[in-house]
């Protein structure tokens, strides 16, 4: 035992990653498996739940007439504004046997790469991109062939997902002959529960942050909650408690309309999402506190205490949370009755929550939190009055770590 009469501490677990106690969700369609085990890695529970699915053209003559079209004549430009895109136009146009044909009209234009996968994608078949924009939007490469003289130019776009009449429409407006080329389309998911569900968890604070690798998964997740009432609670929980991680401008583009501030990484790469979010997360969401001789680190579903991730169910960690907004005072029994967590019903959308928790429900729940914790004298009973989190005392002038958090 130790002077203060506690045990020692056990020996550290093993190292505890950077998202460890943390829920992610995913949103994503395509890699969505790459970016769970990314995630996974760092230690997260990721919450699955696509919001779209990648649809092939049902009826590919459309396609094969904007590559006729394309093969028929030449062409000055080539707008390439996804790698999957590109590659798939090209296995389409081989299956017609004009491959070889269309790479050759390829070669002898300005070919435009919106972004790196698909400058990739395009060097992959030994072409080579002629200007590719800084920001990935479609905007900045309407400026560059703006700069061109279009008048009677031809110019090819391929399209990613949805029709862009605002690119299409100004090269027009130029005086340009534009073939759009339709190459797959985004639809929304065929099964919708994963993704209403991740919807009432965030709202309901039990996910800390949701990813998103496309525009259209953020339209699909924000019409979601729209359907289920939802719309402004998810976006003012994205605004407080719940990160939005976006690859790149062009997805974070609807939410930053809407004042939702999000974590995007230097370069549109799965990697870098989850590197920048393994920076934000912890900076945004955890909180040390000095008790019994030890660091206590809050995070989103779980703790860290003497090295060792516990979890900790939520009701419990409502209580703990409530107790370390004021570390080492008094939280009577009545006020943490309006903290404890509120059920969901079984459709996730929060509706009939149930009356207000009673003193009993609190004391339960600080018994859960104290076996959760692992060790005795965290929580500290103060007889007739409440709890208090038994917090180390700070030399004068100095803030507890992680005290704006």
């Amino acid at each position: 035992m130790s002077a203060g009469g506690e045990p020692p501490a056990g020996p550290a677990g093993p190292p505890v990653g950077p998202l460890a106690g943390f829920a992610v969700g995913v949103t994503a369609a395509r890699r969505h498996e790459e970016l769970a085990m990314l995630l996974e890695r760092r230690g997260a529970r990721v919450v699955p739940a696509p919001a779209i699915r990648l649809a092939p053209l049902a009826d590919d003559a459309e396609l094969l007439e904007a590559t006729r079209a394309c093969v028929g004549a030449p062409l000055d430009h080539v707008v390439v504004t996804t790698g999957i895109g590109f590659r798939a136009w090209l296995e389409a146009a081989d299956g017609h046997g004009l491959r070889d044909a269309l790479v050759a009209r390829l070669a002898g234009a300005e070919i435009v790469a919106r972004g790196p996968k698909a400058r990739g994608a395009i060097r992959a078949e030994g072409l080579r991109e002629a200007w590719a924009p800084e920001s990935e939007g479609c905007a900045e490469v309407v400026r560059h062939l703006l700069e061109r003289d279009l008048a009677g130019a031809r110019v090819a776009v391929q399209l990613y997902g949805e029709r862009r009449p605002e690119l299409a429409g100004a090269l027009r407006g130029a005086g340009a002959g534009v073939i759009e080329v339709p190459v797959y389309r985004w639809s929304r998911t065929g099964d919708p529960t994963p993704l209403r569900r991740l919807v009432g968890q965030a709202v309901a604070g039990t996910v800390d942050a949701i990813t998103f690798t496309s525009a259209p998964a953020v339209a699909a997740t924000l019409a979601v909650a729209a359907e289920d009432g939802l719309e402004d609670a998810l976006l003012e929980a994205m605004r407080t408690h719940v990160v939005a991680a976006c690859v790149g401008p062009v997805t974070a583009r609807v939410l930053t309309g809407r004042d939702v501030p999000t974590v995007q990484p230097e370069r549109a790469r799965l990697g870098a999402l989850v590197r920048a979010l393994a920076t934000d997360l912890p900076r945004r969401r955890a909180r040390r506190l000095p008790v019994r001789g030890s660091s206590l680190e809050l995070r989103g579903h779980a703790v860290v205490l003497d090295g060792r991730l516990r979890p900790i169910a939520p009701a419990p960690m409502a209580i703990l949370r409530a107790l370390a907004r004021r570390p080492g005072h008094v939280v009577s029994r009545a006020e943490l009755c309006g903290v404890l967590p509120s059920r969901l019903t079984g459709d996730g959308r929060g509706r009939n929550a149930r009356p207000r928790a009673d003193e009993h429900a609190v004391e339960m729940a600080v018994a859960r939190l104290r076996r959760g914790l692992g060790r005795p004298g965290i929580v500290e009973t103060v007889v007739k009055r409440g709890y208090r989190l038994a917090c180390d005392p700070r030399p004068a002038g100095r803030p507890a770590a992680g005290a704006g958090g």
